[in-house]
């Protein structure tokens, strides 16, 4: 994440996003690394309200986070 790149720290960090390709909802989302019970447990409330992926697209991530790279995910690895 940028936070690491940042900071010059060698940390690794993973994170992955599901979205139902017909109706843009999040379906799951999985983070491993440093702050990552914090930030899934927002995303866990925002994915109970029907998160989209169209509304992460939109969200203005916070600099340097590691949060950040939820919301800025952009193209797609499979489908």
């Amino acid at each position: 994440p940028m936070k690491g790149t940042i900071s010059g720290r060698d940390e690794k960090t993973l994170m992955k996003l599901l979205v139902d390709v017909r109706s843009s909802k999040v379906i799951g989302m999985h983070m491993v690394g440093n702050d990552s019970a914090e930030i899934m447990q927002g995303m866990a409330v925002a994915m109970k309200c029907g998160l989209t992926k169209k509304q992460l697209d939109s969200t203005v991530g916070i600099h340097p986070s590691a949060a950040e790279e939820f919301v800025t995910m952009r193209t797609p690895t499979r489908q």
